[in-house]
């Protein structure tokens, strides 16, 4: 994983979408495939993009995680198309699948923190097939289509504002593609090497983060013995969790039909907690004027804190320490 970060400053909804675009125009977003040999160097792309800037990064993860969802269903991505993945479904919310007036698969209903709503040109969409309880499926629709509107008012955060992440709502709007039955989507191989990939980001916003702090205190002449410590504690807490992050990449590569759980759910842990520290001691470390003055370090620290909630904090350790205790993994 990069040692360096890029330095991008903190973008607006506009200037994020241009920079995925180029990325993408520009061959940037072609990833090798997770499992197929080349995991680590995949994950050191992710790290790289969230180290510089976590909005592009989540769009452009976005993306790369759906174009590896296709390629294990036996699917091509269409051609020019910037895709993204829109599984969300908070207190059951979330698309359902239907016919429509022609007897096409059809998705209806309002779909919650929809990433690059009004950037992308694609996405694929988890919907619901029956009401009775039933898996959900994974389907894949143009954005392009009638029937399509975006909310954007229901973000107010500042964390992640720049990723366009709005509620989005499907009326009656026909499905161009189905991706697996009932359950493939989490139920797959690939389900795990993608949370992998997006505790790579978090942990390359993670490191930016120190970063910035770092270039703070040496223009500052070096740091108190207090905040030479919390430095030096982060560096090695980042130091380990990329470890973890590159063995774990070499653990899907060894065994890419292996069931991987356990060990991912670990580096999303291990990085999620580095994340906390480092979200907890970089205001800590500079202090108000450093923090309040640098619009982008204020910036990456709010994205962070955002980001990282999609790991669900006690709930998913205790989910991984129940599978500890049933021996599901080391």
């Amino acid at each position: 994983m990069p040692a360096e970060g890029g330095g991008v400053s903190s973008q607006g909804c506009d200037a994020v979408g241009k920079a995925v675009r180029v990325m993408f125009e520009s061959g940037q977003l072609v990833l090798p495939e997770p499992r197929g040999g080349n995991t680590a160097r995949r994950w050191a792309a992710l790290a790289g993009w969230g180290r510089s800037d976590l909005a592009v990064a989540r769009l452009a993860e976005g993306h790369v995680d759906a174009v590896a969802i296709l390629a294990e269903a036996g699917l091509p991505p269409r051609a020019g198309a910037l895709y993204g993945v829109w599984a969300a479904r908070p207190g059951g919310a979330g698309a359902r699948l239907e016919r429509d007036r022609n007897g096409r698969p059809a998705v209806r209903g309002r779909v919650r923190f929809c990433s690059g709503a009004r950037m992308l040109d694609r996405a694929l969409v988890v919907a619901q097939p029956r009401p009775d309880g039933s898996s959900p499926v994974l389907v894949e629709v143009a954005l392009d289509r009638d029937g399509i509107s975006v909310d954007p008012g229901v973000w107010r955060a500042d964390g992640m504002a720049a990723t366009d992440t709005s509620d989005v709502s499907f009326k009656s709007v026909a499905v161009d593609r189905m991706v697996g039955g009932p359950g493939w989507y989490t139920g797959r191989p690939g389900f795990a090497a993608g949370g992998g990939g997006v505790a790579a980001v978090w942990w390359g916003g993670a490191a930016g983060l120190w970063d910035r702090t770092s270039e703070h205190l040496r223009r500052g002449g070096g740091g108190d013995p207090h905040a030479l410590a919390h430095l030096g504690e982060l560096h090695a807490m980042l130091a380990a969790a990329h470890a973890l992050l590159r063995d774990t990449a070499y653990e899907l590569d060894a065994l890419p039909r292996g069931d991987h759980k356990v060990s991912v759910a670990t580096i999303r842990g291990a990085v999620e907690h580095a994340c906390r520290e480092v979200i907890d001691r970089v205001p800590r470390i500079l202090g108000p004027a450093a923090w309040s003055g640098d619009g982008h370090l204020a910036g990456q620290l709010a994205d962070l804190q955002m980001y990282v909630r999609q790991h669900h904090g006690e709930r998913d350790n205790a989910e991984l320490g129940a599978a500890l205790l049933a021996g599901c993994g080391r």
